[in-house]
């Protein structure tokens, strides 16, 4: 069985909750925090095509509400994706890579049903 890749931030809450939950029930994964070791456009492009830039954008945190009005205004996948590049923390978290698809928040029942 490979290995999963658990995206997000080490202070965030809900990335405590799901790396528990992970740790728990026994599944192996690599934490990767993309606010200290970044994150690249091709992945964050795979994520938006999968769930949609809407969803992978984290408009109720802290670094998105604290934005000028003209960066939050007329947004597109184009424009969502810059603003995640400057700002890794403003990614919905945590993100599970699981190779074929990803999960994106974190929801035990969704994680229990995806995962053996």
């Amino acid at each position: 069985m490979s290995e999963h890749c658990l995206y997000g931030i080490k202070a965030c809450d809900t990335m405590k909750k799901a790396r528990s939950w992970l740790d728990e029930h026994g599944v192996a994964y690599r934490f990767h925090d993309y606010k200290t070791a970044g994150i690249d456009r091709a992945r964050l492009e795979k994520w938006c095509d999968e769930h949609g830039w809407d969803k992978v954008l984290n408009r109720a945190g802290t670094t998105f509400r604290k934005l000028a009005e003209e960066q939050k205004a007329d947004l597109d996948q184009t424009r969502a994706i810059e603003l995640m590049l400057a700002q890794p923390s403003m990614i919905k978290r945590p993100v599970l890579d699981l190779g074929s698809r990803t999960l994106l928040g974190f929801k035990p029942e969704l994680y229990a049903a995806a995962l053996p």
